[in-house]
């Protein structure tokens, strides 16, 4: 057997749980047209991720993201929106995907070979500085909610603005609160790394990141660094290292930002993915050769992150149909056994895999709901508002 069998039988019994595939956001560029972007069939090519591919790619388990864009002028109904597209894929193909809301779910669903989706909301945003959204979020399904994305939220600073509360103001401190009640997951990818310290100070729950990997591998602020990777087994929580091109090597960190200042020059988001966005990348790609990560990159990633945090505090979360590009051999969902074979042949141990694909998020999971369960035992839900504890909105 080659690296790359033993690689998708390790996947066979212990499948990747992926923290974060933005497939939602890609369909609603569509208007949510699931029958011309059908995931089950042919129809799917532009995209990175459909049902034939996360089975090639041994995916047991996929947090799809409900993203709404932070300057959307009313985010909360966008992301119903993208909830309720996930419920439309999980409605369409019953037999490939399984809806899962805790880390039981994700237990029964792999034993009946089903793929298991759960659902994150990215940015807080989405809930509109109201605790009660964040309940009825979590009413329809959503465990875990990245604090900040890319902007600020009137309460947390994001890693990629300019600093306004310092980290987590006093609202942001009772957020994360009223999310370990719930047994909803603290998602601290896009944060500043003092959201990050503040976040792991007020919260008695474990932590995620859905999508990112080292700062001292690849200095970018979306990155996580060293001296939060090593509070991570203290507080049990998981590093799902991410595989966008621009946060795993550095060669293409500039190269990024000028393509985003070409993107904004043409009259687009920089993030917009949308085929005539994309034909300005290409146009500026063949004027200028982006440097190519490959899964050896991201392999460098996560030895890092396991010398530092270690194995069990290790996941993975690609940021696919997130993100413009991707590195070779992991173009698309079903590059995982790539990454894998590339681990195997570094020595990485079969119970060290298991641990990174599978066990380490499902526990995380699971660790959360026990905290959930005996704080509810102790009190009620927070109907705090932010003019009250910050005294703005």
């Amino acid at each position: 057997m080659t690296r790359l069998d033993d690689a998708r039988a390790l996947l066979a019994e212990f499948p990747v749980v992926d923290g974060h595939n933005d497939l939602p956001w890609a369909l609603r560029q569509t208007g949510y047209d699931l029958d011309a972007r059908d995931i089950a069939g042919d129809r799917s090519a532009h995209l990175h991720t459909d049902i034939p591919r996360l089975r090639a790619g041994g995916v047991g388990a996929q947090f799809w993201s409900v993203y709404v864009r932070s300057d959307l002028p009313d985010p909360v109904p966008a992301t119903l929106e993208q909830i309720d597209c996930v419920r439309q894929l999980l409605d369409r193909h019953p037999k490939d995907l399984a809806p899962a809301l805790t880390a039981a779910e994700m237990e029964t669903a792999r034993g009946e070979g089903r793929i298991a989706s759960l659902m994150g909301a990215e940015g807080g945003h989405s809930i509109a500085n109201s605790l009660g959204t964040l309940r009825g979020l979590y009413a329809l399904g959503v465990r875990y909610m990245t604090l900040t994305h890319n902007d600020n939220v009137d309460w947390a600073d994001s890693a990629t603005d300019e600093p306004r509360v310092g980290g987590l103001s006093a609202f942001g401190r009772e957020v994360v609160r009223e999310m370990n009640r719930l047994g909803m997951l603290v998602d601290l990818s896009h944060v500043a790394a003092t959201t990050m310290r503040d976040a792991l100070d007020a919260g008695s729950a474990p932590v995620i990141f859905s999508h990112s990997s080292a700062r001292a591998v690849c200095d970018h602020p979306r990155n996580i660094p060293d001296d939060v990777l090593e509070r991570l087994p203290a507080n049990g929580g998981l590093a799902m290292v991410t595989f966008v091109p621009k946060f795993v090597l550095q060669a293409a960190v500039d190269w990024t930002a000028a393509a985003d200042e070409n993107m904004r020059a043409h009259g687009f988001h920089h993030l917009d993915t949308s085929p005539e966005a994309m034909k300005v990348h290409a146009a500026f790609e063949e004027r200028h050769p982006r440097p190519v990560a490959t899964a050896a990159t991201v392999a460098d990633h996560l030895d890092h992150m396991r010398e530092v945090a270690g194995i069990d505090h290790l996941g993975i979360g690609g940021d696919y149909d997130g993100t413009a590009f991707t590195p070779d051999g992991l173009n698309d969902v079903s590059g995982y056994p790539n990454l894998i074979a590339e681990l195997l042949d570094r020595g990485w141990s079969k119970a060290d895999l298991a641990k990174l694909t599978w066990k380490n998020a499902v526990r995380v999971l699971g660790a959360a709901e026990d905290v959930a369960r005996a704080l509810r035992a102790t009190r009620g839900p927070s109907n705090a508002t932010i003019e009250a504890f910050d005294g703005t909105a």
